[in-house]
């Protein structure tokens, strides 16, 4: 890609290269408040989802909307309730993420699911973007799995280690 960053390219022409991968840790951070008198805090100031989400400026965006209307109405405590709303769902998926993160095996057939069945993963999305509530998506992917419809078909190599 750097062919299309030749600015980029040039910084980096003489840049030492080095086989380890390196990143940042990230964690998640809830504030208890984020309202006090006549301010309120939005985006990375009112607390973080772990980075792994890609939800930083989307919630961000959204608690600003969410702030609007609470200032055009004098009400900022509605803001405090739709902060609380908003995080909810990038909470749940940064604690899916770092427990598939911990967990090899558990990651390895979740992949393996999401791969066998592909509206699992329109169903993850549209949970993560909104779109319907955690309840709805749990009602819909596992009513499939318990009424044996949504059995992944696991990949070779996974059924090969009896995965």
């Amino acid at each position: 890609a750097l062919a299309d960053f030749p600015a980029v390219a040039r910084r980096l022409a003489n840049a030492e290269r080095t086989e380890a991968a390196r990143g940042a840790v990230t964690k998640t951070c809830a504030m208890r408040q984020v309202v006090r008198g006549n301010v309120a805090l939005i985006g990375d100031a009112s607390g973080t989802v772990d980075a792994i989400t890609g939800e930083g400026l989307l919630s961000a965006f959204r608690q600003a909307i969410a702030l609007a209307e609470a200032l055009s109405t004098g009400e900022l405590e509605r803001y405090t309730e739709a902060h609380r709303r908003i995080a909810r769902t990038p909470g749940r998926m940064a604690r899916l993420l770092l427990l598939l993160d911990r967990h090899p095996m558990l990651r390895r057939r979740f992949i393996a699911a999401l791969a066998a069945r592909p509206e699992y993963f329109a169903e993850l999305l549209s949970l993560h973007l909104g779109e319907q509530s955690c309840l709805e998506a749990i009602r819909s992917v596992a009513g499939e799995i318990i009424r044996g419809r949504g059995t992944p078909v696991w990949p070779a190599p996974y059924k090969e280690r009896g995965l």
